[in-house]
């Protein structure tokens, strides 16, 4: 009798993380440029630490190279869980005075936090389940959990 945590199809599960991890990557890979360079009309990092302060470094570092990680499954969990707390920084400190909803029709005096909301919940299976196989960081000689080939579960 399999026990309730066995997982009958693997693939499945890595495949669906591979997935998630390059969409929501190439997302933060490309909304990172925009702060950081400038990229896709977005202000640079230069412009977006006048209006962040200290912290624009931050989001814009965790953003771009966080969203690289996801994508080639390097440091994947960390790079989850930085996006995560970017998302969530972002609804404590702009969104949520707006409520949930985005602001398509224009009638808002902003944007709501339902976008910040679904990367977070994309991004969660990656933190709690790691990058899956398909990842580059399966390959590297990093530290590895005593008899299996999986590396540490914080540079996976």
């Amino acid at each position: 009798m399999a026990s309730e945590t066995t997982i009958r199809d693997r693939s499945a599960v890595d495949w669906a993380l591979l997935v998630a991890r390059i969409f929501v990557g190439v997302v933060f890979v490309a909304h990172g440029a925009q702060k950081m360079f400038g990229a896709f009309g977005g202000p640079g990092l230069s412009a977006f630490v006048q209006v962040m302060g200290f912290l624009g470094y931050l989001v814009a570092i965790g953003e771009f190279f966080g969203g690289l990680g996801l994508v080639f499954g390097f440091l994947s969990r960390f790079s989850a869980a930085s996006i995560i707390l970017i998302m969530i920084g972002a609804i404590a400190t702009a969104h949520g005075r707006f409520g949930f909803f985005m602001n398509w029709a224009g009638n808002q005096a902003g944007e709501g936090f339902e976008y910040h909301l679904l990367a977070i919940g994309i991004l969660l299976p990656i933190v709690i389940a790691g990058p899956g196989r398909f990842a580059i960081g399966r390959f590297l000689p990093l530290p590895k959990v005593a008899e299996k080939e999986r590396p540490v579960a914080v540079l996976e």
